[in-house]
């Protein structure tokens, strides 16, 4: 059986050393870093070398710098690190701080101080999970770098980031992304993301794609106008 690879994320060297002990006594490959910056860095590393991915996330929450929480946001809102189950490590106990924790995707919530058995305990529950059943066409996210669509919750996703967005900017980008470099014209747009009974015009397309472009930040460029065809998004375009 394969060594599942552990990465400790905290501050503290002390108990990132008592950690990294125990999780090689207990049989895996484990190494610490000290900040959400540093995670980053050895995780774009591997990727770049092609090297195989990690297993499971041990990570603080109040880090100098990036936080626990916003570098999971980042992690769960990129298409290569979505899947590593992250357990977090902290000292914030609040019901907020916890349902915080699980709606970024973590796995469990361990607080600080704690029992070393119990942290290796959950590692190995989270570890030993049956995988989740892979999704059908329709169920999963719809993506091109760091801009992602999350069919479920209806939201769009950009560099871990949530953007507040209506139901015709939804289907709109969930449009495009699916269909990336084909252009659609206003009457296609209008048929695939307005509901049939609504009456409006070609003019409500261009309206709607300016609003769009606004809450896309870097990627807003990509969002092409087409004159005299209509409009279509571009990862390639400048």
């Amino acid at each position: 059986m394969e060594t599942k690879k552990i990465l400790v994320i905290d501050d503290e060297q002390d108990l990132c050393d008592i950690l990294l002990f125990n999780l090689r006594a207990a049989g895996y490959e484990a190494e610490a870093v000290c900040s959400a910056e540093e995670a980053l860095r050895v995780m774009s590393r591997s990727h770049a070398n092609g090297h195989p991915g990690l297993d499971l996330l041990l990570l603080d929450v109040m880090m100098p710098g990036m936080s626990g929480f916003d570098l999971a946001g980042r992690l769960k809102g990129d298409a290569r690190t979505r899947h590593i189950p992250v357990i977090f490590l902290t000292a914030k106990d609040t019901e907020d701080d916890t349902l915080r924790g699980f709606s970024l995707g973590a796995d469990d919530y361990v607080t600080k101080p704690f029992s070393v058995r119990e942290v290796i305990a959950r590692v190995r529950a989270v570890l030993n999970r049956k995988p989740a059943p892979t999704p059908s066409l329709m169920d999963e996210d719809v993506e091109a770098e760091g801009l992602s669509v999350n069919v479920v919750n209806k939201t769009i996703c950009i560099d871990g980031h949530t953007v507040a967005i209506t139901r015709t900017e939804y289907e709109l980008m969930k449009l495009f992304l699916e269909h990336r470099g084909e252009v659609f014209s206003r009457q296609q747009l209008l048929e695939q993301a307005w509901p049939s009974d609504v009456i409006v015009t070609e003019r409500t397309v261009d309206v709607n794609i300016a609003r769009l472009r606004k809450k896309l930040g870097r990627y807003a460029a990509c969002l092409v106008s087409r004159t005299g065809f209509g409009y279509m998004f571009d990862t390639n375009h400048e």
